[in-house]
Protein backbone atom coordinates (compact mmCIF):
# COMPACT_ATOMS: atom_id res chain seq x y z
CA UNK A 1 0.00 0.00 0.00
CA UNK A 2 1.24 3.50 -0.76
CA UNK A 3 2.14 5.39 2.41
CA UNK A 4 -0.73 7.72 3.30
CA UNK A 5 -3.27 5.89 1.16
CA UNK A 6 -6.86 5.74 2.41
CA UNK A 7 -7.32 2.00 3.04
CA UNK A 8 -11.12 2.20 3.19
CA UNK A 9 -11.13 4.05 -0.13
CA UNK A 10 -8.90 1.40 -1.70
CA UNK A 11 -11.42 -1.30 -0.83
CA UNK A 12 -14.30 0.81 -2.11
CA UNK A 13 -12.52 1.32 -5.42
CA UNK A 14 -11.40 -2.24 -6.02
CA UNK A 15 -14.78 -3.67 -7.21
CA UNK A 16 -15.09 -0.96 -9.89
CA UNK A 17 -11.64 -1.82 -11.24
CA UNK A 18 -12.48 -5.52 -11.28
CA UNK A 19 -15.98 -5.31 -12.78
CA UNK A 20 -15.79 -2.40 -15.25
CA UNK A 21 -13.46 -2.83 -18.24
CA UNK A 22 -11.12 -0.02 -19.20
CA UNK A 23 -11.69 2.19 -16.16
CA UNK A 24 -9.13 4.07 -14.07
CA UNK A 25 -9.33 6.42 -11.09
CA UNK A 26 -8.73 10.14 -11.52
CA UNK A 27 -9.24 13.61 -10.04
CA UNK A 28 -9.99 13.69 -6.28
CA UNK A 29 -10.10 9.90 -5.96
CA UNK A 30 -6.67 9.60 -7.58
CA UNK A 31 -5.29 12.27 -5.25
CA UNK A 32 -6.62 10.43 -2.20
CA UNK A 33 -5.20 7.10 -3.40
CA UNK A 34 -1.81 8.74 -3.92
CA UNK A 35 -1.98 10.25 -0.43
CA UNK A 36 -1.83 13.83 -1.73
CA UNK A 37 -2.88 16.46 0.85
CA UNK A 38 -6.30 17.82 -0.09
CA UNK A 39 -8.57 20.54 1.31
CA UNK A 40 -10.52 19.25 4.29
CA UNK A 41 -13.81 19.16 2.39
CA UNK A 42 -12.42 16.71 -0.17
CA UNK A 43 -10.64 14.36 2.23
CA UNK A 44 -13.85 12.36 2.83
CA UNK A 45 -15.48 12.88 -0.58
CA UNK A 46 -18.04 10.03 -0.94
CA UNK A 47 -18.19 10.16 -4.76
CA UNK A 48 -15.59 8.15 -6.69
CA UNK A 49 -13.99 9.74 -9.78
CA UNK A 50 -13.91 7.03 -12.42
CA UNK A 51 -12.60 7.59 -15.96
CA UNK A 52 -12.21 5.92 -19.32
CA UNK A 53 -10.37 6.91 -22.48
CA UNK A 54 -12.21 9.42 -24.66
CA UNK A 55 -13.21 6.81 -27.23
CA UNK A 56 -15.06 4.69 -24.67
CA UNK A 57 -18.35 5.12 -22.83
CA UNK A 58 -18.29 7.33 -19.76
CA UNK A 59 -18.63 5.32 -16.53
CA UNK A 60 -22.11 5.68 -15.03
CA UNK A 61 -22.85 4.27 -11.59
CA UNK A 62 -24.41 5.46 -8.35
CA UNK A 63 -21.89 7.44 -6.27
CA UNK A 64 -19.58 7.71 -9.30
CA UNK A 65 -18.50 10.88 -11.14
CA UNK A 66 -17.73 9.69 -14.66
CA UNK A 67 -15.04 11.27 -16.86
CA UNK A 68 -13.52 10.65 -20.28
CA UNK A 69 -9.85 11.55 -20.49
CA UNK A 70 -7.23 11.28 -23.19
CA UNK A 71 -4.04 10.13 -21.49
CA UNK A 72 -0.53 10.36 -22.86
CA UNK A 73 2.02 7.59 -22.25
CA UNK A 74 3.17 7.62 -18.64
CA UNK A 75 0.02 9.30 -17.30
CA UNK A 76 -1.36 6.08 -15.83
CA UNK A 77 0.20 4.19 -12.93
CA UNK A 78 -0.75 1.53 -10.38
CA UNK A 79 -1.44 2.38 -6.74
CA UNK A 80 -2.36 -0.47 -4.40
CA UNK A 81 -3.00 -2.60 -7.53
CA UNK A 82 -5.49 -0.03 -8.86
CA UNK A 83 -5.12 1.91 -12.14
CA UNK A 84 -4.71 5.57 -11.20
CA UNK A 85 -3.67 8.72 -13.06
CA UNK A 86 -0.04 9.67 -12.40
CA UNK A 87 0.86 12.36 -9.90
CA UNK A 88 1.44 15.10 -12.53
CA UNK A 89 -1.71 14.15 -14.45
CA UNK A 90 -3.77 14.15 -11.25
CA UNK A 91 -2.50 17.64 -10.46
CA UNK A 92 -3.38 18.80 -13.98
CA UNK A 93 -6.93 17.43 -13.77
CA UNK A 94 -7.49 19.10 -10.40
CA UNK A 95 -6.02 22.38 -11.69
CA UNK A 96 -9.28 22.87 -13.58
CA UNK A 97 -11.36 22.82 -10.40
CA UNK A 98 -9.23 23.86 -7.41
CA UNK A 99 -7.82 27.29 -6.45
CA UNK A 100 -4.12 28.01 -6.84
CA UNK A 101 -3.26 27.74 -3.14
CA UNK A 102 -4.55 24.17 -2.98
CA UNK A 103 -2.53 23.26 -6.06
CA UNK A 104 0.63 24.73 -4.53
CA UNK A 105 0.06 22.68 -1.37
CA UNK A 106 -0.30 19.53 -3.46
CA UNK A 107 2.69 20.40 -5.62
CA UNK A 108 4.92 21.21 -2.65
CA UNK A 109 4.13 17.74 -1.30
CA UNK A 110 5.10 16.13 -4.61
CA UNK A 111 8.39 17.97 -5.09
CA UNK A 112 9.50 17.97 -1.44
CA UNK A 113 13.02 16.69 -0.84
CA UNK A 114 15.77 17.38 1.67
CA UNK A 115 19.16 16.05 2.65
CA UNK A 116 19.58 17.15 6.25
CA UNK A 117 22.31 15.93 8.57
CA UNK A 118 19.71 14.07 10.63
CA UNK A 119 16.66 11.93 10.00
CA UNK A 120 15.69 10.07 6.85
CA UNK A 121 16.63 11.49 3.50
CA UNK A 122 13.54 12.62 1.59
CA UNK A 123 13.37 12.10 -2.17
CA UNK A 124 10.99 14.07 -4.39
CA UNK A 125 8.15 11.99 -5.79
CA UNK A 126 8.17 14.32 -8.79
CA UNK A 127 11.25 16.58 -9.13
CA UNK A 128 10.34 20.22 -9.71
CA UNK A 129 12.12 20.31 -13.08
CA UNK A 130 10.10 17.30 -14.24
CA UNK A 131 6.84 18.90 -13.14
CA UNK A 132 7.75 22.08 -15.04
CA UNK A 133 8.58 20.06 -18.14
CA UNK A 134 5.27 18.21 -17.88
CA UNK A 135 3.26 21.43 -17.66
CA UNK A 136 5.17 22.96 -20.57
CA UNK A 137 4.34 19.92 -22.72
CA UNK A 138 0.58 20.12 -22.02
CA UNK A 139 -0.15 23.29 -24.01
CA UNK A 140 -3.88 23.72 -24.51
CA UNK A 141 -4.88 21.18 -21.87
CA UNK A 142 -7.73 22.13 -19.57
CA UNK A 143 -6.35 23.63 -16.35
CA UNK A 144 -2.75 23.93 -17.57
CA UNK A 145 -2.62 27.72 -17.14
CA UNK A 146 -3.62 27.42 -13.50
CA UNK A 147 -1.11 24.60 -13.05
CA UNK A 148 1.72 26.67 -14.53
CA UNK A 149 0.85 29.58 -12.25
CA UNK A 150 0.88 27.27 -9.25
CA UNK A 151 4.25 25.77 -10.21
CA UNK A 152 5.82 29.24 -10.09
CA UNK A 153 4.79 29.46 -6.43
CA UNK A 154 6.01 25.99 -5.43
CA UNK A 155 9.18 25.57 -3.40
CA UNK A 156 11.27 22.49 -2.64
CA UNK A 157 11.69 21.35 0.98
CA UNK A 158 8.27 21.92 2.54
CA UNK A 159 7.27 19.41 5.23
CA UNK A 160 3.59 20.22 5.76
CA UNK A 161 0.62 21.84 4.01
CA UNK A 162 0.43 24.53 6.68
CA UNK A 163 4.01 25.62 5.96
CA UNK A 164 2.98 26.15 2.35
CA UNK A 165 -0.11 28.15 3.34
CA UNK A 166 1.93 30.36 5.69
CA UNK A 167 4.50 30.99 2.96
CA UNK A 168 1.78 31.95 0.46
CA UNK A 169 0.16 34.39 2.90
CA UNK A 170 3.52 36.11 3.44
CA UNK A 171 4.10 36.24 -0.32
CA UNK A 172 0.72 37.90 -0.90
CA UNK A 173 1.48 40.42 1.82
CA UNK A 174 4.66 41.45 0.00
CA UNK A 175 7.04 40.35 2.76
CA UNK A 176 10.55 39.08 2.00
CA UNK A 177 10.77 35.49 0.77
CA UNK A 178 10.98 32.71 3.33
CA UNK A 179 12.77 29.58 2.13
CA UNK A 180 11.57 26.14 3.29
CA UNK A 181 13.91 23.88 5.25
CA UNK A 182 16.54 26.55 5.93
CA UNK A 183 19.85 25.61 7.53
CA UNK A 184 21.28 27.82 10.26
CA UNK A 185 25.00 27.14 10.69
CA UNK A 186 27.21 27.88 13.69
CA UNK A 187 30.28 30.15 13.66
CA UNK A 188 32.41 27.32 12.26
CA UNK A 189 29.98 26.71 9.41
CA UNK A 190 28.65 23.45 10.82
CA UNK A 191 24.91 22.63 10.63
CA UNK A 192 23.29 23.75 13.87
CA UNK A 193 19.53 24.10 13.30
CA UNK A 194 17.13 23.38 10.45
CA UNK A 195 14.03 25.60 10.51
CA UNK A 196 10.72 25.22 8.70
CA UNK A 197 10.92 28.60 6.92
CA UNK A 198 13.82 31.03 7.01
CA UNK A 199 14.68 34.51 5.74
CA UNK A 200 18.47 34.90 5.82
CA UNK A 201 18.44 38.59 4.92
CA UNK A 202 16.72 39.50 8.19
CA UNK A 203 17.77 36.43 10.22
CA UNK A 204 14.16 35.54 10.91
CA UNK A 205 12.65 32.06 10.90
CA UNK A 206 9.25 30.45 11.31
CA UNK A 207 8.37 27.18 13.00
CA UNK A 208 4.91 25.71 12.47
CA UNK A 209 4.03 23.49 15.42
CA UNK A 210 1.51 20.83 14.47
CA UNK A 211 -0.22 18.37 16.78
CA UNK A 212 2.88 16.16 17.21
CA UNK A 213 4.63 19.08 18.96
CA UNK A 214 2.34 18.47 21.97
CA UNK A 215 4.31 15.32 22.79
CA UNK A 216 6.52 15.95 25.87
CA UNK A 217 9.61 14.51 24.20
CA UNK A 218 9.07 16.67 21.14
CA UNK A 219 8.50 19.72 23.31
CA UNK A 220 11.83 19.12 25.01
CA UNK A 221 13.59 18.89 21.65
CA UNK A 222 11.78 22.01 20.49
CA UNK A 223 12.99 23.93 23.55
CA UNK A 224 16.57 23.00 22.74
CA UNK A 225 16.08 24.02 19.12
CA UNK A 226 14.54 27.35 20.13
CA UNK A 227 17.40 28.15 22.50
CA UNK A 228 20.01 27.28 19.89
CA UNK A 229 18.24 29.43 17.28
CA UNK A 230 18.31 32.44 19.62
CA UNK A 231 21.98 31.84 20.46
CA UNK A 232 22.81 32.04 16.77
CA UNK A 233 21.15 35.46 16.52
CA UNK A 234 17.94 34.54 14.73
CA UNK A 235 14.46 35.75 15.62
CA UNK A 236 11.89 32.98 15.67
CA UNK A 237 8.13 33.13 15.05
CA UNK A 238 6.18 30.11 16.25
CA UNK A 239 2.81 29.45 14.63
CA UNK A 240 0.14 26.84 15.20
CA UNK A 241 -3.48 26.06 14.30
CA UNK A 242 -4.76 28.86 16.57
CA UNK A 243 -2.73 31.44 14.64
CA UNK A 244 -3.99 30.12 11.31
CA UNK A 245 -7.58 30.30 12.55
CA UNK A 246 -7.16 34.03 13.29
CA UNK A 247 -6.69 34.76 9.60
CA UNK A 248 -3.93 36.05 7.32
CA UNK A 249 -3.56 39.48 8.92
CA UNK A 250 -2.75 37.89 12.29
CA UNK A 251 -0.08 35.59 10.83
CA UNK A 252 1.42 38.32 8.65
CA UNK A 253 1.46 40.73 11.60
CA UNK A 254 3.45 38.33 13.79
CA UNK A 255 6.01 37.68 11.08
CA UNK A 256 6.28 41.35 10.08
CA UNK A 257 7.00 42.30 13.70
CA UNK A 258 9.91 39.86 13.85
CA UNK A 259 11.26 41.06 10.49
CA UNK A 260 11.19 44.69 11.65
CA UNK A 261 13.24 43.70 14.69
CA UNK A 262 15.77 42.30 12.24
CA UNK A 263 16.02 45.54 10.30
CA UNK A 264 13.25 45.14 7.74
CA UNK A 265 11.55 48.38 6.76
CA UNK A 266 7.98 47.89 5.45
Amino acid sequence: MRRGADLELVERCRPYAELLPGVFFSHVTAARLHGIPLPYGLQQEPVIDLSRDRGLAMPRRKYVAGHRLELDPGELTMVSSLPVTSLPRTLLDLAAQLPTDDLVVMGDWMISEHHRNFGTRRIAQVPLKDLRHYAEAKAGARGVRNLRSAIELMRVGVDSPQETRVRLELHRAGLPEFTPNTLIADAAGNPAVWVDLGCREYRTCIEYDGAHHLDPGQQSRDNGRDARTAELGWRQVKLNSYDMAQGPSWVVGKVRHALVQGGYQP
